[in-house]
């Protein structure tokens, strides 16, 4: 084990506890630094995330901070999807796998440097109109 795969494993469990999505680290650690192919680190990351979603499900239900009758109808669709989501994998296969994966990736960057900048503009708009 070496210093790169601790770190990653580390970042991958806060982030996904904190419930942000940690496996676009993991996923993106397997492919550039382990050469994994898409669909190996996809299942990886899926099984990853096995225990550390057990233990912030039961951390979060502790605190009451899930609304259970909104978590089944997004939990029963989402196994729906899942299953969607492997059919769909097999029959666009790793290639395009990766670069929808990439595209996925800018995207939700360029959408999150927008919003930054929005709500920067925002806050100047309001503190114009305070004077």
């Amino acid at each position: 084990m070496n210093l790169v795969q601790i770190i990653a494993g580390f970042l991958s469990g806060v982030i996904g506890g904190m419930g942000f999505g940690g496996g676009a680290v993991l996923l993106i650690y397997l492919r550039v630094f382990e050469n994994t192919e898409q669909l190996k680190a996809q299942g990886i990351n899926l099984l990853f995330f096995i225990p550390i979603g057990i233990t912030a499900v039961i951390v979060y239900a502790l605190k009451k901070q899930i609304k259970w009758k909104t978590v089944v109808p997004l939990f029963s669709f989402g196994i729906l999807g899942a299953i969607l989501g492997i059919i769909l994998t097999k029959i666009i296969g790793g290639g395009m796998l990766n670069k929808f994966f990439a595209i996925f990736l800018i995207v939700l960057g360029l959408i999150e440097i927008i919003k930054g900048f929005l709500l920067k503009v925002s806050k100047k708009y309001d503190n114009i109109r305070k004077e």
